[in-house]
């Protein structure tokens, strides 16, 4: 792996976990939409941590732990001076952090297939389907949220053929989605449209297609 391909990946990594701001972010958001090497990175990385989100359950400690914190402080002392050091080590630290997690758990393999872009609204859709084509996940980048009595649906569209619904889909979050009866991937069209709140009553689009792109 060369420099350029382990700058990409601590990129990929920070605009994963949300650390990458500013106008760094949009220019790597730019990069994203013309560089399928790099948005599959950034699916893999997405796909991590949202199982990372799906293990661990948030609990609250005991008001004694907070006390015992509070008492063990040392007493405020002026913050030292590290220069522009101290967020890189920060950003490294998050980063092998995260790597760690990737090795201990690893989900199964994923193949990239495609980025669902949709050139009037923000965001975009990084999919990617297990090897046996049996599983379809979604990992959303920077989508906005849809009224409280609207769902998104993604659907496949098979060449010559009528949709065929996959499931509702999250603007935050991951979802992983099961293919029963799979159908043909191959010059497939993948899009997600705008439907009533718990899908589309007629089991075909009903709605505005927000996000769309060709398999």
């Amino acid at each position: 792996m060369n420099v350029k391909q382990r700058r990409d990946e601590a990129l990929a990594a920070e605009y994963a976990l949300g650390t990458l701001r500013g106008l760094a972010r949009l220019r790597f958001q730019r990069r994203l939409a013309r560089e399928p090497a790099l948005a599959a990175e950034v699916a893999r990385w997405l796909t991590l941590l949202s199982g990372m989100d799906r293990q661990l359950e948030p609990v609250t400690p005991p008001e004694v732990v907070w006390k015992k914190i509070a008492l063990a402080l040392p007493a405020k002392k002026p913050a030292p001076r590290y220069g522009r050091a101290l967020p890189w080590l920060t950003a490294a630290g998050l980063v092998f952090a995260v790597l760690l997690y990737a090795v201990a758990f690893r989900p199964a393999s994923l193949t990239p297939l495609t980025v669902l872009n949709g050139a009037p609204h923000a965001g975009q859709w990084i999919v990617s389907a297990s090897r046996a084509r049996d599983r379809i996940t979604l990992a959303p980048v920077d989508v906005a949220d849809v009224a409280p009595d609207k769902s998104l649906q993604l659907w496949v569209i098979p060449a010559g053929a009528a949709p065929v619904s996959l499931g509702l889909v999250q603007a935050h979050g991951a979802s992983d989605l099961a293919i029963a009866r799979a159908p043909a991937l191959t010059n497939a069209v993948l899009a997600v449209s705008l439907e009533p709140r718990g899908g589309s009553p007629t089991g075909q689009p009903t709605g505005p297609v927000l996000y769309s792109a060709k398999l």
